[in-house]
């Protein structure tokens, strides 16, 4: 399938990011704007395809970029049968870390873990760095020099990506390390800054409610795997489908209903998964996911976004997260990988999902 700027990009403003003021929001993505999963894993396949016909004869391993090219990572893991593992901003105990880090970002710590990288080295033809989007490509160079002084042993490099915005100068930087680019729509940043400037970002910011509100509707389901962890995609696929059959168990069916799933943060696969999993039995089903990235709302009917909620992390205390355009449904379904659930996150999110009207939510903690 063919995609272009114009159905997929939606340019959104920062906020407090003098470094780069605006956004690029990818309506289909599964991040920041409900979508269809269906449509979602359509678009992570084409660009898949792409991988799958330039690189047939080479064992890859994906590095997919936190938060946002996480669920794109590990859908093209699975559909090359390739090794993948992910980035991240969480901390995770007794391990060590190559560190790296994305200038434009408000949270610019990035990290892979050092032995899961080095487990799978000796066996991989090209390491190929996953993204939502790639704009001057510095981060990536940023890893890649990383890689190449701490394993001089030679190796192969492409980048994939939805959108590519990169400028001639960045292109011809990449060309000349012989680093293949592959994507599905080429984009050009000149005029965003402007559009991002013509709205008011006059919307709906809502505060975070962390009053108690009963129980938390939680169910613990088995078979996770980490995916901040080396792991193959025929692996991650077989754990996903295990946990979508016992999440459809602790479920009574009324037939076609309107579904919403969340992913919570890094975890955005396995709630697109099990929502293609609800379309499949019939259901109307919209994912999107929490995210660290505040962004800007405005009421404007152009504007991507119109209503943040601002939440406390299901993962810590201390961490601001953000929840847009929120709606009612007959059922909400939140899928999160968070080790130890922090109440006061569950609160927040619970009660902004009950303000607009949802009764019936069900917590799956995958663990």
């Amino acid at each position: 399938m063919m995609y272009t700027e114009e159905q997929l990009v939606r340019i959104a403003k920062r906020e407090n990011n003098a470094k780069r003021t605006y956004l690029v929001v990818n309506k289909d993505q599964g991040k920041h704007i409900p979508v269809s999963p269906g449509k979602a894993f359509a678009m992570f396949d084409a660009l898949a395809e792409k991988l799958a016909s330039a690189y047939e004869e080479e064992t890859l391993l994906l590095i997919g970029f936190a938060e946002t090219a996480t669920a794109i990572g590990a859908r093209i893991s699975i559909r090359l049968h390739a090794d993948y593992i992910q980035t991240t901003r969480e901390q995770i105990e007794g391990v060590s870390y190559l560190y790296f880090s994305e200038t434009h970002s408000h949270a610019t710590e990035q990290k892979l873990i050092r032995e899961e990288v080095e487990s799978v080295l000796e066996k991989t033809d090209r390491i190929v760095f996953v993204e939502d989007e790639v704009t001057t490509g510095n981060t990536i160079l940023n890893i890649i020099h990383i890689l190449e002084e701490t394993y001089p042993q030679k190796m192969h490099f492409s980048v994939a990506s939805l959108l590519n915005g990169m400028d001639q100068a960045a292109q011809k930087r990449y060309a000349e390390k012989q680093i293949p680019l592959h994507y599905l729509v080429k984009t050009s940043h000149e005029q965003y800054a402007e559009i991002a400037q013509s709205y008011s970002g006059k919307g709906n910011y809502i505060p975070p409610d962390a009053a108690e509100s009963g129980d938390i509707p939680l169910i613990c389901v088995s078979s996770y795997i980490n995916t901040r962890r080396c792991t193959t995609g025929d692996l991650y696929a077989d754990a996903c489908n295990q946990l979508w059959n016992q999440m459809k168990k602790q479920i009574s069916w009324r037939g076609s209903e309107r579904i919403l799933i969340l992913g919570t943060e890094e975890c955005m696969y396995p709630a697109l998964f099990a929502g293609a999993c609800l379309e499949h039995c019939g259901n109307i089903v919209r994912c999107h996911a929490t995210t660290r990235s505040p962004i800007a709302v405005s009421r404007e009917e152009k504007y991507p976004l119109h209503k943040r909620y601002e939440l406390i992390s299901l993962y810590e205390e201390n961490r601001k997260t953000f929840l847009y355009d929120l709606e009612k449904y007959d059922r909400v379904w939140i899928v999160t990988d968070a080790p130890n659930l922090c109440e006061k996150g569950v609160y927040t999110l619970l009660n902004a999902l009950r303000a607009c009207g949802n009764e019936e939510i069900q917590l799956f903690r995958w663990c």
